[in-house]
C-alpha cells in the first residue's frame, strides 16, 4: 500500500494544476530574465537589453503592462530608470518610454516591494490600459537607463501583460 502514496500525490498535484492556472485568468503573458555581465550574476549592463515577445489576440481589449524588477539590497540607488521600446507586427508602437521605478524610500532607504531577506520583488504598472493596434506578436525591449554602465544588484527584469478590467482599475 505504501508504494501507491507517491502515485496518489502526483495525481493530486495534477488535479490542482488547472485550478492554479485559473487563479490568474487575466494574465496573457509573464516572463522574467535573470541578469548577468561577464559571467557575474546580478549585474545589468547597458549592452544587455532583454526582449520579451507575447501574442495579442484581441486588439479591441485594453491591457495592463507591468515591468517586474528583482533587486538585492546591495543595489546602490533608490530608483531605477528603464527605457521600454514596444514593437509589433506593423513596426514601432508609439515612442520608447522612460520609466522611473522607486525601489527604496528616498528618505529612509527602506526597501519597497515584496521581500525576504535581502531580495525584493517589484511590479510597476508601466502601460495602463494599453491598446495594441492589431492582433499578432509584440516585442517589449528593456534597457537600463542609469548613469552607470553596469548596475550591480539588479537580479532580474521581466514583463507581465494582463487583460485590463472593464472598469479601468489596475488588477
Amino acid at each position: 500500500m505504501l508504494r501507491f502514496i507517491p502515485l496518489l500525490r502526483r495525481a493530486a498535484l495534477l488535479a490542482l494544476l488547472p485550478a492554479l492556472a485559473a487563479c490568474d485568468a487575466n494574465r496573457v503573458y509573464e516572463d522574467n530574465t535573470d541578469l548577468e555581465a561577464n559571467g557575474q550574476p546580478y549585474l545589468w549592463s547597458v549592452q544587455t537589453k532583454p526582449a520579451f515577445e507575447f501574442k495579442i489576440e484581441d486588439p479591441a481589449q485594453a491591457y495592463n503592462v507591468y515591468l517586474n524588477v528583482r533587486n538585492a539590497s546591495m543595489y546602490g540607488y533608490y530608483n531605477l530608470y528603464i527605457k521600454a521600446t514596444l514593437t509589433g507586427p506593423g513596426g514601432p508602437v508609439g515612442k520608447p518610454m522612460l520609466h522611473q521605478m522607486i525601489l527604496m524610500d528616498p528618505k529612509t532607504g527602506e526597501p519597497r516591494g515584496n521581500g525576504m531577506g535581502d531580495i525584493f520583488d517589484h511590479q510597476f504598472l508601466a502601460m495602463p490600459r494599453q491598446r495594441f493596434p492589431q492582433a499578432g506578436t509584440y516585442r517589449l525591449t528593456l534597457e537600463q537607463y542609469m548613469r552607470q554602465d553596469v548596475l550591480p544588484g539588479i537580479m532580474s527584469v521581466g514583463v507581465r501583460v494582463e487583460k485590463a478590467p472593464a472598469d479601468g482599475a489596475a488588477n
